[in-house]
């Protein structure tokens, strides 16, 4: 059941032989990987069978624990600073995996549908690069998010009084 009554946003490539860049786009609605994952995994149970380990970009999402139990299995959850940017990799039974690109949460719609829906396309190579631009975001933008995301936090979570304000 999703959650809280809201749809996976994922799209997939039809199940056939490997192309391209990527096997399918997700655009998550928060950065909270633990959240997130329970759902994306139910889902892409389906083509990877249990998915034992996730592999995520450590500065594209808030920290996340080094493991999760999602539907009662455990999952190992590897922050990396190698994963290329804009994307997560799914690691399922007997070798399946699953590399998809991943949308901001903050994406804009209309750009966020499409950036899905050419990484679902058939046959379709457009390299990550490209699908972040056709989201309208780049990985400086994903890594600004973040940053802005820790001063918030650092901040007490609370917005500078007029006069600390530059």
């Amino acid at each position: 059941m999703p959650r809280h009554g809201v749809t996976l946003r994922l799209r997939l490539k039809p199940k056939a032989e490997p192309t391209g860049h990527v096997d399918g786009a997700w655009w998550p609605r928060s950065r909270d990987l633990a959240e997130e994952l329970p759902e994306l995994l139910r889902v892409l149970g389906v083509r990877l069978g249990h998915v034992h380990r996730v592999i995520y970009r450590a500065r594209e999402w808030a920290i996340a624990p080094a493991q999760a139990l999602i539907a009662g299995k455990r999952v190992l959850l590897d922050k990396s600073y190698y994963q290329p940017p804009g994307t997560i990799r799914l690691e399922g039974e007997r070798g399946r995996r699953h590399t998809l690109f991943v949308v901001p949460p903050w994406g804009v719609p209309h750009l966020a549908h499409d950036a899905m829906m050419t990484a679902a396309a058939p046959n379709d190579k457009t390299t990550v690069a490209d699908l972040l631009e056709i989201s309208d975001a780049t990985p400086a933008d994903l890594v600004e998010q973040r940053e802005e995301e820790d001063r918030w936090g650092t901040d007490g979570g609370a917005l500078p009084q007029p006069s600390q304000r530059r």
